[in-house]
């Protein structure tokens, strides 16, 4: 009787290991691992900003896969985690967030070389500040005198998160 037992639970074990490697892709006990330079989470690496004849641009430079990303209009910022209001001068707010996205690597040094906290003199634009690096969110904030009438998109290689916010008004030098 013992020996039926035995018998089964290595009928069993066989059984499953095939099954388990019938659901593996061939080649996939040869496959390549991740390489260093591609994280596994998005990493928020700069924010920038430029005027145009019609419009100011906002980019968010991101290294690895772009991540979903959310922009809505609020009437105030404030800092993930601590939710105190920050601190820069404008009327109108835009809240980006990308997520899931990080702006440290996985040792918690910071890999976000962008502005913390500047005030801009552009047609609309106003002031640009990171406002969190928080529980895999990233957000950044945008500061304006008006309502921003904006748009978004995505441009690749590298990737980069956009806003374009449209003025009438020419670029000052």
């Amino acid at each position: 009787m013992q020996h039926r037992h035995t018998l089964a639970a290595v009928a069993a074990g066989i059984l499953l290991t095939a099954g388990i490697g019938a659901t593996m892709p061939a080649g996939a006990a040869n496959a390549p691992t991740l390489s260093t330079t591609t994280p596994t989470t998005a990493l928020v690496v700069n924010a920038r900003w430029g005027g145009h004849a019609t419009f100011d641009r906002l980019v968010i430079d991101v290294r690895g896969a772009m991540p979903p990303v959310t922009v809505h209009q609020t009437r105030a910022l404030y800092y993930d985690g601590s939710g105190e209001r920050v601190p820069l001068a404008g009327k109108h707010f835009l809240e980006i967030k990308l997520s899931p996205a990080a702006a440290h690597d996985d040792s918690g040094r910071s890999v976000y070389k962008g502005p913390r906290l500047v005030k801009i003199y552009l047609p609309t634009l106003k002031g640009v500040a990171l406002t969190g690096d928080f529980e895999g969110v990233v957000t950044i904030g945008a500061a304006f005198d008006t309502k921003p009438v904006y748009k978004t998109f995505r441009l690749h290689s590298p990737e980069r998160f956009v806003v374009d916010i449209a003025h009438t008004m020419g670029c000052r030098s």
